[in-house]
């Protein structure tokens, strides 16, 4: 269960599977939980701020938040502070590159889907010039290929699908509906998850996807101190930075009109 890393970044790192299934899981049995739906409120200041949040299953997403937050104190915290400070910052760049290497073909076909051609070259040579060391390190940066984030729930902002109401998942953390379903597309576009049985792969698999979220968690470790010590309501804290974040991510890659060829063609 993981609510880390959900103001920095979206949903990286995380064991795929299983997510995905409560992701798909909760969003099925919200349409059947009317408790769980906050009214919106008769004032018209009051209902302005209700839209703007977009949040009408509050009531769930803050229970949510609490479970993740006991879980995050009471096993994921101390995993990643003994990650953090025990685990030397080679082993650990090495296990992020790793994770954004394999995540690369679904940056991908990302970019080609919302179009942006330069976008997809980079994410192109990246994959490709990062497997020359089976992705434990960043040639591509070095290169002059930066990481960047596309993903499918910001493809279908660009084509117009609405983002659907905020909730906060078990497991995934902050999203919404639209992000959500772009999420469970991701995993279908990440390769990793189709590792054959044989030659240990299974085992390496789930070893990338353990230490990952390892590496997520003490990355996160002291923004979520931070977020919990100096917020009068962290809840709200993270969902309006989340909500932002995301949003700058969108509106970045909608202002991505790059028509050049990349550098590789």
């Amino acid at each position: 269960m993981a609510c880390t890393g959900s103001t920095t970044q979206h949903h990286r790192g995380r064991s795929p599977a299983l997510f995905t299934l409560i992701g798909c899981l909760t969003l099925l049995s919200l349409g059947g939980c009317g408790s769980l739906h906050a009214k919106p409120p008769t004032d018209p200041d009051d209902l302005a701020d209700y839209k703007a949040v977009n949040d009408p299953y509050e009531p769930f997403n803050r229970k949510m938040f609490s479970l993740n937050m006991w879980v995050y104190h009471k096993a994921l915290r101390p995993v990643g502070r003994f990650w953090k400070n025990y685990i030397p910052q080679p082993i650990r760049t090495s296990v992020a590159t790793l994770n954004e290497t394999w995540r690369e073909p679904a940056v991908f076909f990302s970019d080609v889907g919302a179009g942006r051609p330069r976008r997809a070259g980079d994410a192109f040579m990246r994959f490709l010039l990062n497997m020359t060391t089976a992705g434990f390190y960043d040639v591509a940066q070095h290169l002059g290929y930066k990481q960047h984030e596309t993903d499918p729930g910001m493809v279908l902002a660009l084509w117009g699908v609405k983002s659907g109401p905020y909730i906060f998942l078990p497991g995934l953390g902050p999203t919404n509906f639209r992000d959500a379903t772009g999420y469970a597309i991701s995993q279908g576009l990440t390769p990793i998850n189709y590792v054959p049985s044989g030659y240990g792969l299974i085992s390496f698999n789930w070893g990338y996807n353990i230490l990952g979220t390892f590496n997520t968690f003490a990355d996160s470790t002291d923004q979520l101190d931070q977020l919990e010590h100096q917020s009068l309501d962290p809840y709200a804290f993270m969902r309006s930075a989340w909500q932002q974040q995301r949003q700058s991510q969108i509106d970045a890659l909608r202002a991505d009109h790059r028509a050049t060829t990349p550098d590789w063609y």
